[in-house]
């Protein structure tokens, strides 16, 4: 293991010569994908729930009214579907062609805590494999120009008593004996290692896998802006199989276990800007389905920009994978604000020799972190069954500048294997202060820094 603290020598690195050179960044290609994404556009046509017989109550289940409003706003043609100021309970809720569901300000749509209601089963992606399972809580499924918008709260209305029990944590209340998916998750991973049929993996009631939040699948040109989300019984932004997706403004708070902020799934040309994550896992992260079952889609996530976002609490802020089987390309990260002493990493790679795939072309720059917990980037080979699997893993192209950070554990955590070396990592114009601990680094080749400070001392290779 090498591991520095200063200069090159310091992290063990050989001198670079003349000949060796970092692979180009990938930025100039941002300009054509930003010119790609376009948020849908709706006719100035409403159709208010409360006039299909909602009631913003607290007390009233709305959802068929929800329902016929979203049913008429799509045969006129489309609109926006409006949720006026109030507290509308609601099962879940399908998103139709043309359908902008707006939730005002001043209005609550908050969801029924019963599984049942979240039946029938539907098809969605759980943890990077294909299923029938519960519907999440806003589904679309094979819809174009579909958004939900508005200043007002999507209330989950989960907690350790409600969903997060299932994931078997005893911080959360769970003790031994009670149910947990855990046995589901396993049967789910063999089915993608076989090959058993989509159509034959039914979960739902007795299995305990938790539906996400706001689900957009097989579908193109959506838009999520504006709204809050509290308390997501999974992830809470989660579209799969998508294109031109748009994720603008909009504030995510929930902490229960795998509460991921936005995680685009084998998406293509994806913005999410302005937002704000505060979360029990990780805030953003991309991802392509896992092992072989995300072999066999085979559909990567690529062309994504992320920029002006906060992030507080959470695993990772800028993350990828762990399931990226697909591959994940073309990342780009631009003017985000990262501070908590409960972030674990402002970047963060996960992956193994059971996932396989390749990271590549990824561009952060101008970020402002903090003080996180660990370590300002991560690339970890050896996450979940490390090196168990005969899929190797190929992580390059990686590019870090104009990077500040106030106080972390480590600089770098960067760790591939003897026969997947890490390749082409670049850093440069970056300042890392209050380093508490040296770098790790391990199967990495070309590694370089340009005028990077650590701990007022300069790195250069």
């Amino acid at each position: 293991m090498l591991r520095g603290t200063l200069g090159a020598a310091a992290l063990g690195l050989a001198p670079r010569s003349r000949s060796q050179k970092t692979a180009p960044g990938a930025w100039y290609q941002i300009d054509s994908i930003l010119a790609r994404i376009r948020a849908p556009i709706f006719p100035k046509r409403d159709f208010e729930i409360t006039r299909f017989g909602a009631a913003g109550d607290g007390a009233k289940d709305s959802t068929d009214a929800i329902a016929r409003a979203i049913t008429a706003c799509h045969r006129a043609g489309g609109g926006r579907v409006v949720v006026p100021a109030g507290v509308f309970l609601t099962g879940p809720v399908r998103l139709q062609t043309n359908v902008d569901l707006h939730v005002a300000s001043g209005a609550t749509l908050r969801f029924v805590r019963d599984p049942k209601r979240y039946l029938p089963l539907v098809f969605t992606r759980w943890e990077g494999l294909e299923c029938l399972n519960y519907s999440p809580f806003i589904y679309a499924d094979g819809q174009d120009n579909i958004a939900v918008t508005g200043e007002g709260t999507l209330d989950g209305n989960c907690d350790c008593e409600h969903w997060w029990g299932w994931k078997g944590r005893t911080n959360c209340g769970w003790t031994k004996g009670e149910p947990t998916q855990d046995p589901a998750r396993r049967l789910l991973n063999e089915m993608g290692q076989k090959g058993i049929p989509v159509a034959e993996r039914k979960f739902g009631e007795g299995g305990y896998l938790r539906p996400n939040f706001v689900e957009p699948v097989r579908s193109r040109n959506i838009l999520i802006e504006g709204v809050t989300i509290v308390d997501s019984p999974m992830f809470a932004i989660h579209p799969v199989y998508s294109s031109n997706v748009t994720v603008r403004n909009v504030r995510i708070s929930s902490h229960g276990p795998n509460n991921d902020g936005c995680d685009p799934d084998s998406c293509r040309d994806v913005l999410i800007e302005n937002c704000l994550f505060d979360t029990g896992d990780d805030c953003i992260a991309i991802k392509s389905g896992r092992n072989q079952d995300g072999r066999r889609v085979g559909i990567p996530s690529e062309n994504i920009v992320i920029r002006g976002c906060t992030m507080k609490d959470g695993h990772g802020a800028l993350t990828i994978g762990s399931e990226m089987s697909g591959g994940v390309r073309n990342v780009f990260a631009q003017n985000c604000q990262l501070d908590s002493s409960n972030l674990n990493q402002a970047f963060r790679f996960k992956t193994n020799a059971m996932r396989g795939g390749t990271i590549e072309n990824v561009d952060f720059r101008d970020i402002q972190i903090g003080q996180i917990a660990h370590a300002v980037l991560e690339i970890d080979f050896h996450y979940e069954e490390g090196a168990q699997g005969h899929e190797l893993p190929l992580v390059r192209n990686i590019d870090i500048r104009d990077v500040t950070c106030r106080k972390a554990e480590r600089a770098l955590d960067v760790r591939g294997f003897p026969n997947a070396k890490i390749l082409n990592v670049r850093l440069d114009s970056c300042t890392f202060d209050h380093v508490e601990k040296a770098s790790v680094i391990e199967n990495v080749e070309g590694l370089a820094f340009h005028n990077v400070n650590q701990n007022g001392k300069r790195i250069d290779a």
